[in-house]
């Protein structure tokens, strides 16, 4: 086991985005992204030196609670290899002391019937929480939809899509939306458009100099931009991260003007194009609810996202180490009344309106 260093960098980066298991938010660029957290990666090797598994983990101080630490979608490795992830877990364990951290947290990139994976975490001491529903529950979404699209043409996915997603992606072309590759400089209208999205639909936006940190990390390799023009004025847009052997639909607003042309399906299926011709192996959709009911306020996304023909994914959830079991329980009771105070002042914000 080993940490990433200065002069390590590039050999981690070249690892990660060769492994089967890659996910861009365990690399260095989102790392720089997420200015307010340390970054430190922990390496297990084997004999000869050469990494065989690995895990990005970031350390912030929490008000009154002291340092937490947290792995989105790691480690990456293979996750049913017991040796492997008893290194990573030391090298955890170690972080932990250096920042004396009351827990580490990931939310790893595996299913949640993968019962292989989850009796050999709890072998070595994780605890497992899998009881989240809704998008507020957790970190990252611990439901998706994620299109395979591994050696298929853009007719084989095509074909697999819903009768009326092909409908709406052609209904967009004929009605003369246009999809265009935009720059840094558009960036302000995708974030105005993301303004009118956050105040119809309810969500928190953030700031377009956050967007602007992401071109400038990760564009034009792994960061794009498309924005949908109707009549030459932007309408829609989309940012997806593409690393390793995958693309993530990451962010999308969309005005409340000409919603009726559908452009969220053109866009969706240009980029799900350029990830064919990328030769990816996956097109995530990102979070869905898992509460898979009509009358759920975001059934409407769960069924745009189950159109174009992907699987509906359920991780594992939550798997910790509390290295302060008492201090990570109060954490927790806290961070939930949070939660439930700012949905109750967002509502009572929209009820004045």
């Amino acid at each position: 086991m080993r940490f990433v260093t200065k002069e390590t960098e590039k050999e981690y980066t070249e690892f990660l985005e060769g492994h089967e298991r890659c996910n861009f938010q365990q690399s260095l660029e989102w790392g720089r992204v997420k200015t307010a957290w340390i970054k430190e990666v922990v390496l297990a090797e084997d004999e000869n030196g050469k990494i065989i598994g690995s895990v990005c983990v970031w350390i912030r101080k929490m008000p009154i609670f002291g340092n937490m630490m947290y792995a989105s979608r790691g480690p990456v490795c293979d996750i049913h290899d017991k040796k492997v992830l008893e290194q990573i877990t030391e090298g955890i364990r170690e972080l932990g002391k250096k920042y004396n951290a009351f827990v580490f947290r990931m939310e790893p990139d595996v299913k949640k019937d993968d019962a292989e994976f989850r009796k050999i975490v709890e072998e070595i001491g994780y605890r497992v929480k899998d009881d989240a529903k809704d998008f507020k529950d957790e970190i990252q979404p611990r439901f998706v939809f994620r299109l395979d699209i591994k050696g298929k043409t853009e007719e084989d996915v095509l074909a697999a899509c819903h009768q009326k997603t092909r409908y709406n992606i052609r209904l967009a072309t004929r009605k003369g939306v246009v999809v265009k590759e935009g720059t840094r400089e558009d960036l302000k209208d995708f974030h105005k458009i993301m303004i009118e999205t956050g105040s119809r639909d309810g969500f928190i936006i953030r700031s377009l100099e956050y967007f602007e940190k992401m071109y400038d990390e990760l564009a034009p390799k792994h960061m794009k931009l498309l924005m949908a023009y109707y009549e030459d004025k932007p309408i829609s847009g989309i940012i997806p991260i593409m690393y390793g052997n995958k693309t993530w639909y990451l962010y999308g607003a969309s005005s409340n003007s000409h919603r009726n042309l559908m452009p969220n399906y053109l866009l969706q299926w240009e980029m799900i194009k350029q990830a064919i011709q990328n030769k990816n192996d996956v097109y995530d959709f990102r979070g869905v609810s898992g509460v898979v009911d009509e009358t759920h306020p975001q059934y409407g996304l769960y069924r745009f996202k189950k159109g174009f023909g992907a699987e509906f994914t359920e991780f594992i959830g939550e798997v910790y180490l509390p290295f302060k079991p008492l201090t990570y329980k109060m954490y927790k009771f806290a961070e939930k009344m949070f939660r439930t105070l700012r949905d109750w002042k967002r509502r009572i914000s929209e009820h004045k309106k």
